[in-house]
């Protein structure tokens, strides 16, 4: 019995580096020499083979894994030509995708995909202006060759990859069958950043490649494509809305071409067939680039049209013909939706220069995701690689001081800032904006562990120093008017909170675009003085108004939009709505627990809420 499992678990994902592990039960799997024999030809396929001659030892792993796909395959030839089909014409790869809802006013459940959105489209944005190092080959060689060390078909093609690329030979290279394909799909789909960081170098000479060779007329391609049943849903609703591909996007001009690849899936209860019709028009302005890559693919009979990931799509009209789903979409301009101001307003937060090339600001734009984990990996691996004297060094501690405290490590939190501002006094001058970027991430550190007093004071430091150097009306002016606010809450000092709030919002609205989070957090704060001053349906009225917001420039699991569910929840306890307080504390609890450590006290809080309410609906 062989089992076609997806690699999410922890336990498999720390071994596997490809989408899939296959799992071989049989009582003299690794005896018989045909079973041997099987497995090598097996691992051409799937890397990752784990072969169990006891039945609990096959149990106990698959039940570790989560997210399991079975195919029940009776005989290896049929699993190499099913499998062989599929790989080469990509109908079941996953295909990741954002969803943007021009219709704010929308009823259809698109809650969270905006924000999404945006940040796919950063994190795309400053992984191909990132610039490589020469080492990145070399490690992402090494990596490759530890993995598949006992898969020597795959080996050989690692090696002749070392030995023979090119970077105009990057396209030939990425439609080739091989472990390339396969990972950098993969860590594009699951944004695993290790594996993107090293992969700049070859994403950038695709994308060298594409450009050059750039369609100069419009094309009609097509894409075949098997996908769940609830993706398939979410397309039916998303008519006439907006579609970012997180990945590179393979299409043919031949329609029945695109169509015999579906040939060999059955749609089901769970899979349907899709062919995606797609317009690209390279007159519009500011679209990433596709090219017909026939003469440049490892396949030169296909009629492949590449299209550059990160494009982005409006989805015209989806039906269904004769069993296959219909979806006609067209390329649009990145400037054609409304969420082109705060996406150019924050992707000018991260460059750092005129090139935007810093390596540091993407551990800057990974904690603002609320990547947390994924920041303080990255970050240290930054400091690993940088001199001791590197001007960088600050900053880096600066950020590992940020996801601490986010973390709920507060003392490590504290420890950082300190190694942070240690070097800037030796190379900045005491009212230098930079050294109150550390007061105030100090603050904020003392404010979540209830030191109001030793918060304040970092905060006030903050303010005086920022003030004489950008005057009362900068943005990072509003950012200690804001922290002084939350303490004056705390202090239950409401007059003081809510002047300061005010003063906050004010300035924020006058410089960043409507939808930034910034502004949302400072709607939030007001709604919670309005909420202590027992007013509730304008603390309600405020918390809607920070929620939209957030839905439109933040990632559904980001922290902030957890707090603010949070403080939903308290706010329809007091009015004794108990089940809407359920809810709102299990959408909080839910992303709690995907972005925070397990012994983080917002967990436990939150839980004991969701037990409180949950004994009142008894």
């Amino acid at each position: 019995m062989a089992t076609t499992i997806h690699s999410t678990s922890t336990e498999v994902h720390e071994n596997n580096i490809e989408t899939y592990s296959l799992v071989w039960l049989e009582s003299a799997v690794n005896e018989v020499s045909e079973y041997i024999e099987a497995q090598k030809r097996l691992r051409k396929i799937i890397n990752h083979l784990k072969t169990f001659d006891d039945v609990e030892q096959c149990e106990s792993y698959i039940r570790s894994v989560k997210s399991i796909d079975t195919q029940l395959n009776a005989l290896v030839e049929q699993i190499l030509s099913d499998q062989a089909t599929r790989l080469r014409n990509k109908v079941d790869e996953i295909l990741p995708i954002n969803i943007f809802n021009a219709n704010s006013q929308s009823e259809k459940s698109t809650t969270g995909l905006n924000g999404q959105f945006v940040f796919s489209q950063l994190l795309i944005d400053r992984l191909l202006r990132m610039k490589p190092k020469a080492t990145d080959k070399t490690e992402l060689i090494d990596r490759c060759k530890k993995f598949y060390k006992d898969n020597s078909s795959e080996l050989a093609i690692v090696q002749e990859f070392e030995k023979d690329y090119v970077s105009d030979r990057a396209l030939w290279w990425y439609t080739r069958e091989s472990f390339l394909y396969r990972l950098l799909n993969k860590a594009l789909r699951t944004q695993d950043i290790d594996l993107l960081f090293l992969f700049r170098f070859f994403m950038r000479d695709i994308q060298t490649q594409l450009q050059k060779l750039q369609c100069s007329t419009s094309l009609h391609v097509y894409r075949g494509q098997v996908i769940s049943k609830d993706e398939l849903e979410t397309l039916k609703a998303c008519m006439g809305q907006f579609i970012s591909m997180n990945s590179f996007l393979s299409t043919s001009l031949d329609r029945r071409l695109a169509l015999s690849f579906l040939s060999s899936s059955t749609s089901s209860c769970d899979l349907q067939r899709i062919l995606f019709e797609i317009d690209l028009d390279p007159t519009l302005i500011g679209i990433k680039p596709f090219a017909d890559i026939t003469s440049n693919s490892f396949f030169t009979n296909e009629q492949e049209v590449l299209i550059m990931l990160g494009s982005v799509f409006q989805l015209v009209n989806i039906d269904c013909q004769k069993g296959v789903w219909i979806a006609q979409m067209a390329m649009c301009s990145d400037s054609d939706n409304s969420l082109k101001p705060i996406y150019d307003y924050m992707k000018k937060e991260y460059d750092e220069d005129d090139s935007g090339s810093s390596d540091f600001s993407f551990g800057i734009l990974l904690f603002k995701m609320g990547q947390y984990d994924k920041a303080e990996k990255y970050c240290n691996r930054l400091l690993s690689e940088l001199p001791r004297d590197h001007p960088d060094l600050a900053p880096c501690y600066h950020n590992l001081g940020m996801v601490a405290n986010h973390k709920g490590k507060y003392d490590a939190s504290l420890d950082w800032f300190a190694k942070a501002l240690e070097m800037y006094n030796k190379a900045r001058k005491p009212d230098d904006p930079v050294i109150a970027t550390t007061y105030n991430s100090i603050g904020e550190v003392h404010f979540r562990k209830g030191n109001r007093t030793d918060a304040l004071e970092s905060f006030k430091k903050a303010l005086n120093i920022r003030k004489k150097a950008f005057g009362e009306e900068h943005l990072q002016v509003a950012m200690c008017y804001h922290n002084m606010g939350n303490v004056y809450q705390e202090e239950k000092k409401f007059q003081e909170a809510f002047e300061c709030h005010q003063k906050s919002l004010m300035i924020r609205q006058k410089h960043l675009p409507t939808n930034h989070p910034d502004i949302g957090a400072s709607v939030q704060c007001i709604a919670g003085i309005y909420m202590c001053l027992n007013y509730p349906d304008l603390a309600l009225q405020y918390y809607n108004m920070a929620l939209e917001i957030y839905q439109k420039s933040l990632p559904s699991q980001h922290q902030d939009i957890g707090m603010l569910h949070y403080n939903l929840g308290l706010l329809y306890a007091g009015k004794e709505d108990f089940q809407q307080a359920l809810t709102n504390f299990q959408k909080a609890s839910s992303i709690f627990h995907a972005t925070l450590p397990p012994t983080h006290p917002f967990i436990g809080i939150v839980n004991q809420d969701i037990q409180h309410v949950s004994a009142r609906l008894k």
